[in-house]
């Protein structure tokens, strides 16, 4: 089987940031399926690169987080043309396998359906056009009523459907109830993200502050005002608690600039790193805290910070609801913070700070989930099955 594998935003490890694509297509590669990706990237020229047995064809479509909306527009725009035009060039496949986020992205899956005859699966990583209407607060009928009918083609025309969370796949299948949508969610990489051994009697918190990390992309979606408030509050109780921020993003500066006013001496700016940088930063840290704006449309994400905590033995703080705060819940793995009382937080993360076992029962219960319902292995293996035997 020959695959084309189509994701504007394809990540190696090296680079940082969300790898689940690399992840997926060198699982399908190390299977004997021929994957070349097509992607984008910021330099001035397309470039072919090769990781393991991977082909990937970079495209000069600039995009930065700090683009306007319009720009953004102009980058999905730019990469679907190009992507358009290498196509023909390239061997013919048998499939596409087209992620989201943008869900322009799916455009060159119905061209392919329509002018070559060729199949797609959709991966749906995000709702879009729910989520920027949410965010972004859109209310123009006519964009809103468009959107709507190109995300429903979109998933129409799709071969098969894969969902990185229940709340997606539900609600897919609500508005399709015919169509095939898969649930493989994002993924711990077990093998990679190992956790630190901890001395927890030896501990002396006094000298060795509590430690969360946030952990990812800083932008107005992550909603990180929330994290800032909740260490102005335990700054304000004399907690000996270290806030860390690890990522870049177009709210980075507005963080800073906010966290010196305030005067935060408990909050630390750590700069973007790759992989390798973000399991060196979680070893170090006693929670990972996931953030978001409270917007329902953010209940169905499905991020990778979330795992990579899993997989490196850390409870887990989340502000947000939806199917991971049910998780944290059910398997008894972290705590919820409910950002309209930060006190409450506090104090329960007060009482464990006492009982510094407690906490490490946590960490194993998350390394267990992760082990046992997200080991990246599972995700490859249930990709695989989809695509070959349309299971």
């Amino acid at each position: 089987m020959r695959i084309i594998y189509i994701h504007q935003y394809y990540r190696r490890p090296d680079q940082g940031g969300a790898i689940r694509s690399y992840h997926l297509a060198q699982g399908l590669a190390k299977e004997g399926i021929e994957v070349e990706v097509i992607t984008a990237h910021n330099k001035k020229s397309y470039n072919l690169a090769v990781d393991g047995k991977v082909k990937v064809h970079y495209l000069a479509v600039p995009y930065s987080s700090g683009f306007s909306n319009l720009e953004r527009v102009q980058a999905f725009y730019r990469f679907y043309k190009k992507a358009l035009k290498l196509i023909p060039d390239l061997p013919t496949p048998d499939l596409f396998y087209i992620s989201s986020t943008p869900l322009s992205t799916g455009w060159i899956g119905t061209w392919a359906k329509k002018t070559l005859g060729i199949p797609y699966v959709f991966e749906v990583r995000d709702l879009w056009p729910e989520a920027p209407f949410q965010v972004l607060n859109i209310r123009n009928p006519i964009i809103k009523k468009l959107l709507y009918r190109m995300e429903i083609k979109i998933y129409q025309e799709a071969d098969k459907i894969v969902a990185l969370s229940p709340g997606i796949q539900s609600y897919i299948q609500h508005i399709l109830p015919n169509k095939k949508v898969a649930l493989i969610p994002n993924f711990s990489d077990v093998s990679f993200f190992i956790p630190k051994e901890r001395a927890v009697e030896a501990r002396d918190f006094a000298k060795q502050p509590l430690t969360f990390l946030y952990s990812g992309a800083i932008g107005k979606v992550n909603g990180l005002d929330q994290y800032l408030a909740l260490a102005s509050e335990a700054n304000k109780l004399d907690k000996n608690w270290r806030f860390e921020l690890m990522g870049k993003g177009n709210e980075l500066k507005k963080l800073k600039k906010k966290a010196l006013q305030k005067q935060l001496g408990n909050v630390f700016f750590i700069p973007f790193g790759d992989k390798l940088s973000v399991k060196t930063q979680l070893g170090n840290a006693d929670f990972a805290y996931i953030s978001f704006l409270p917007l329902s449309v953010l209940e169905n994400s499905s991020p990778n910070k979330f795992f990579d905590a899993l997989s490196m033995g850390l409870p887990v703080i989340v502000n947000f609801k939806g199917w991971i705060h049910d998780l944290i819940i059910k398997e008894e793995i972290g705590v919820i913070h409910d950002i309209k009382n930060n006190s409450s937080l506090i104090q329960d993360v007060g009482n464990l700070e006492k009982n510094p076992d407690s906490i490490e029962q946590m960490g194993r219960r998350s390394r267990k989930l992760a082990e046992t319902y997200f080991d990246k292995r599972q995700a490859q293996q249930k990709l695989l099955t989809l695509l070959e035997r349309g299971q």
